[in-house]
């Protein structure tokens, strides 16, 4: 609420942001999903306070900490020049979008943990383990928006490797939503898919499994209801196409509300920090390694707007590890820091937190 009888709506994306006459289902819907961001400030109704630019110069966003403590100072990430390679069979089943086309470099053999440090145990088949493992393209790589114009060289200092994962060719896998394709993607790898579902920004709930029945959304001027309007269909091309469809109407505000709190102690690779709004922003905890006095450093993710490459982010003074142990977390893109009590995980669509 912006006044007294005043609500600043955001346009899904998924909508024509040109269209200049809304039909009422469309009034209706706007009015359910409110703010989605990590939206693109461009779009109608976003905030007119962006973040950085995608291109700033590295020293614009660099905020060095006059408390910087001996961890960081270590965290310089020693990487590999692993050479890609095509995926193995184990791969191809785990990280289903993958084709045997594809070269890449598992994450955990190209970021070594910094000197004294120890990758923390991870359960097998554990989101975790899943990130953990994450392709990446490679080296050199740089990162391409949706529509293939180039956001990013490939030096650019505040990108560390960039993920081999398909972006869709439309604005809609950002920051949350590249938080939730992973996680559906490990959903899927397990053949957990009655456990895949995330909500709309409107409250509502959008499983895979009623899409996959053919349920689809219908709104009025009462809210979302489902109505079986399509053929019962599975498969990977129908699974990409809900999962844009959730990337439309979901965002950082029901991300970081569905989510479940964490508490600073218990993070663990596949955690992810948010701070809702539009636009909001997440970035991921790709991994986590920690030292003898139990300190305490991670690798990060994110996807951006626009839509673009998913990419592990690079620590400042350098490196891809970011320091745990301040009060809270500094990202290189993202002009506000992330405090802990933004940290969250995600939740299956029964409500598990994992």
């Amino acid at each position: 609420m912006t006044g007294a009888g005043t609500v600043t709506i955001q346009t899904p994306r998924a909508m024509h942001v040109e269209m200049m006459r809304p039909s009422p289902s469309v009034l209706a819907w706007l009015a359910l999903t409110a703010v989605c961001g990590c939206a693109d400030p461009r779009a109608p109704g976003a905030s007119t306070q962006p973040p950085a630019p995608l291109v700033a110069p590295p020293e614009a966003s660099a905020r060095p900490s006059a408390s910087t403590t001996s961890a960081r100072t270590s965290a310089t990430a020693r990487t590999s020049d692993a050479s890609p390679r095509a995926p193995t069979a184990e791969e191809l089943a785990r990280y289903g979008w993958l084709t045997e086309e594809n070269r890449i470099r598992p994450l955990v053999e190209v970021f070594a943990p910094p000197p004294g440090f120890t990758r923390v145990e991870l359960a097998t088949g554990s989101f975790g383990a899943f990130l953990r493992s994450l392709p990446l393209r490679a080296r050199g790589t740089p990162v391409h928006a949706h529509d293939g114009d180039r956001l990013l060289e490939a030096d650019d200092p505040r990108i560390a490797a960039v993920v081999e994962l398909d972006v869709g060719r439309r604005d809609l896998q950002q920051c949350a939503d590249t938080a939730i394709r992973l996680h559906a993607e490990w959903l899927w790898s397990r053949g957990e898919q009655a456990a895949i579902g995330y909500h709309f920004t409107s409250g509502d709930l959008a499983t895979w499994s009623r899409h996959q029945a053919g349920d689809r959304p219908v709104v009025d001027a009462k809210g979302v209801t489902w109505a079986r309007s399509a053929r019962a269909t599975g498969g990977r091309p129908a699974f990409r196409a809900w999962l844009d469809l959730v990337f439309s109407y979901a965002g950082t505000v029901s991300l970081a509300r569905e989510a479940a709190k964490v508490d600073r102690q218990d993070l663990r690779p596949g955690d992810f920090f948010v701070l809702p709004g539009g636009p909001g922003h997440a970035v991921m905890v790709l991994d986590v390694a920690r030292d003898a006095e139990g300190r305490r450093v991670a690798l990060l993710g994110q996807g951006f707007m626009p839509a673009q490459d998913a990419h592990v982010l690079a620590a400042r003074p350098g490196g891809a590890w970011f320091d745990l142990e301040q009060e809270a977390v500094d990202t290189p893109f993202w002009p506000v820091s992330f405090p802990w009590s933004s940290l969250r995980r995600m939740r299956t669509a029964s409500g598990r937190a994992e």
